[in-house]
C-alpha cells in the first residue's frame, strides 16, 4: 500500500496563474501557482476561468529558478515500461519548461544570453534519457526495504518516504515539499534504467525486471566525477534491482556499483587515458568509512570487487583501495582484485568463471530477498557485491550480470519455474532476453555517465566476444574521447543546475558563464583567415597561421586541461 500521486493531471494557463487540475475520477483539487508571488496553494476547479488556456501533460517535475524567474518544469510525453508488481512503470519522454513570466524584456543583453544557456542546460538534462516514475508505487526503495517499512511510513506520500539518494527531481520538488497538502500533484522520478519483461520457461510464465537507480549525490559526468566526496558519496553511484514475480511470490537480488571510495581525480587533458591522480591533502580513510559505514547500514555485508588493471597507471588506485580496506579493518567488508583485462585478454572470456567460483560462496551466504504469495518474508538478503571498474560501467556491468544469472537459477529453482538441473543458460529465449535486457542496462547507465553506450555489450548480448564487437568498442571509445574532452563541461554543468548544486540568485546575478581561451584562439583564428581581400594576403595569413598553429598545437597538448571543455558552474575546488 502507498499514499498514491494524481495519476492524470491538466494545466490550465492564465496570465495571472497556472492551475494544475487533478483529473482522477472523483478528484476536484487543483493547484494554483501565482506567476508573480510564485506561491503555490490548493483550490478546486471551480476557480479555474473558463478563458484559461488547457494543455496536456504526464505530470509535473517541478519548479527551477533562471535568470528570468521561475519555471515550470512538466512531462508531456510518456510510455509505458510495464506493469511492476502491479503497478504501471512510466519513461518519460518530453518534457517543457515554462517560464513564469510572460516576458523577459526586463532583462539586459548579457541576462538573455545566460538564460537562454540555463534553459538549453535544463533541456540537454531533461533530454539524456532514463527518467522513470509510478504514481503508485515507491520506484526508489528495493523491495527487502519496502517490506521492512512501519504502518506509518506505508501512509507517507511517495515524495515524504523516497529514497533522497534517487529522487532526481528532489531540487526541483523543494517548493512543493515544503507544502504537504501539495505531495499529491507530484513523485519522485528516479534516472537510471527499467526494464519490464513477461517470460515463460516450461509453460510458466512469469515476470522479470532490471531496475538500475542512480544517485543524484555526487552525480556527474566521466572524468569531472571521480572518487568520493566528504559524505562518503560515490561518483556514479548505482544501486540495481532484479525482481522475478511468479504465482504470487516475489525475489529481487541487488548489487550496487560506485567508483573507488577515496579521494581521487582524473581530470581530461586531452590526452587519451589520463593519468589518474590519488589526492595528497586529505584524510582519505574519514571519508571511505563513512561510505562504507553507509553502505552497511543499508545492504549488510560488503563485498568490494575491484576489476580495474593492477598494472600501470591504474595500480596505484588497486593499491590503494586494498591497503584502505586493511587499515579500516571492519569485518564486514571483504576486499576482492580481479584484474579484469590481463585474465581476459585475447578473447579469454570464459576465464570470468575463475572470479564467480571465487565469490559463490559468499554470495549464496547472502541469498536475495524472498516472499511467498501470502506476504511472507522467507529470506533477506544479508549483504551486497559492491563492483567497481575505473567507470563502473563496462566491465562492472558484465560481471553484474552474471552474478544476477546466479542468483536468478536459484529463484527460479526455489519458486518452481525451473527443474533440479535445469539451467537458464538452455532457456534460449529467456537466455537471449536476459543478455539484451542487461546489456541495455549498460548502454543506458553509460550513456548517462561517459556520453556513449557501453563497451564490451556483445560479449553480454552473445555471450561471446567478437572482432565486430572490438571495432564497435574502438569507435565508442573515440566518441568518449571527444565528448569527454569537448563537450562534459557543459552537460557537467546541465547536471549541477539541475540538482541544485549551483543555484541561480536572479537577484545578484553575475555571469560564470564565460569564454574559454580555447573559445577565443578558435574564433580568432577564423576571423584572420577570412579577413584577406586577395589571395596572396590569405596566403600570407595561412602562412602566419598555419605556424602559429603548429606551434600552439604542442603548447596545447602540453597544458591539455586549459583547452578542453571545462565546468563553469561549480568552484573549482569540487573538480580537483
Amino acid at each position: 500500500l502507498t499514499t498514491a500521486a494524481y495519476f492524470s493531471t491538466e494545466p490550465h494557463i492564465t496570465p495571472e496563474k497556472f492551475y494544475i487540475e487533478a483529473c482522477d475520477d472523483g478528484s476536484v483539487d487543483v493547484l494554483a501557482i501565482d506567476r508573480v508571488s510564485t506561491e503555490m496553494t490548493l483550490t478546486v476547479r471551480k476557480d479555474v476561468p473558463a478563458s484559461a488556456e488547457t494543455r496536456p501533460i504526464c505530470g509535473l517535475m517541478g519548479t527551477i529558478r533562471l535568470v528570468a524567474g521561475m519555471y515550470l518544469v512538466v512531462i508531456t510525453k510518456k510510455r509505458k515500461v510495464g506493469d511492476l508488481l502491479g503497478h504501471a512503470v512510466w519513461k518519460a519522454l518530453d518534457f517543457d519548461v515554462i517560464s513564469y513570466k510572460k516576458t523577459i524584456l526586463h532583462l539586459t543583453d548579457n541576462q538573455m544570453q545566460d538564460n537562454k544557456t540555463f534553459l538549453s542546460m535544463i533541456n540537454s538534462m531533461l533530454h539524456s534519457d532514463g527518467f522513470y516514475f509510478a504514481t503508485d508505487y515507491d520506484l526508489t526503495h528495493t523491495l527487502q526495504r519496502l517490506a521492512n517499512t512501519s504502518p506509518e511510513f506505508q501512509e507517507m506520500s511517495l515524495l515524504e518516504r523516497a529514497d533522497q539518494r534517487f529522487v532526481w527531481n528532489g531540487h526541483l520538488l523543494r517548493e512543493f515539499i515544503a507544502q504537504p497538502e501539495l505531495h499529491m500533484f507530484v513523485f519522485p522520478v528516479v534516472h537510471g534504467f527499467i526494464t519490464v519483461k513477461s517470460s515463460c520457461i516450461s509453460g510458466k510464465v512469469f515476470e522479470w525486471s532490471i531496475i538500475s537507480r542512480r544517485s543524484c549525490f555526487r552525480a556527474g559526468v566521466r572524468y569531472y566525477v571521480r572518487g568520493i566526496d566528504s559524505e562518503g558519496h560515490a561518483a556514479n553511484y548505482v544501486e540495481t534491482e532484479q525482481i522475478v514475480q511468479y504465482n504470487g511470490a516475489k525475489a529481487s537480488f541487488v548489487q550496487t556499483r560506485g567508483s573507488i571510495p577515496f579521494y581521487w581525480s582524473q581530470r581530461p587533458n586531452l590526452r587519451y587515458k589520463p593519468k589518474p591522480q590519488i589526492s595528497k591533502t586529505v584524510n582519505h580513510l574519514d571519508g571511505f568509512q563513512r561510505h562504507f559505514d553507509s553502505q552497511i547500514i543499508l545492504y549488510g555485508r560488503q563485498v568490494t570487487l575491484n576489476l580495474i588493471n593492477q598494472k600501470g597507471s591504474e595500480k596505484p588506485l588497486e593499491l590503494a583501495f586494498d591497503k584502505m580496506v586493511t587499515n579500516l579493518g571492519n569485518g564486514m567488508i571483504k576486499y576482492i582484485a580481479f584484474d579484469f583485462h590481463k585474465e581476459c585478454s585475447h578473447m579469454r572470456w570464459h576465464r570470468l568463471q575463475i572470479l564467480l567460483d571465487m565469490v559463490a560462496e559468499m554470495q549464496d551466504d547472502f541469498g536475495y530477498f524472498l516472499v511467498d504469495a501470502d506476504g511472507k518474508v522467507l529470506l533477506n538478503q544479508e549483504g551486497t557485491f559492491r563492483s567497481n571498474c575505473m567507470d563502473c560501467l563496462d566491465r562492472t556491468n558484465v560481471i553484474q550480470s552474471l552474478l544476477a544469472r546466479r542468483s536468478l537459477q536459484s529463484q527460479l529453482q526455489r519458486m518452481g519455474v525451473l527443474h533440479i538441473g535445469q539451467r537458464i543458460e538452455e532457456q534460449t529465449d529467456f537466455e537471449k532476453m536476459y543478455k539484451n535486457a542487461w546489456a541495455d542496462n549498460a548502454d543506458a547507465c553509460a550513456k548517462q555517465y561517459a556520453g556513449t553506450g557501453a563497451l564490451k555489450t556483445d560479449f553480454t548480448r552473445t555471450g561471446k566476444r567478437t572482432h565486430w564487437g572490438l571495432l564497435m568498442d574502438g569507435w565508442n571509445s573515440m566518441i568518449r574521447y571527444y565528448k569527454n574532452n569537448f563537450s562534459d563541461g557543459f552537460r557537467q554543468d546541465s547536471i549541477d543546475l539541475f540538482l541544485g548544486n549551483y543555484v541561480v540568485d536572479e537577484a545578484d546575478w553575475t555571469t560564470p558563464l564565460t569564454f574559454s581561451f580555447s573559445d577565443v584562439f578558435n574564433v580568432t583564428l577564423t576571423c584572420c583567415l577570412l579577413s584577406g581581400d586577395t589571395w596572396t594576403e590569405t596566403l600570407a595569413y595561412v602562412l602566419f597561421w598555419g605556424t602559429a598553429s603548429a606551434v600552439t598545437g604542442g603548447l596545447i597538448l602540453f597544458y591539455g586541461r586549459d583547452f578542453v571543455d571545462a565546468p563553469k558552474l561549480v568552484q573549482k575546488e569540487k573538480l580537483d
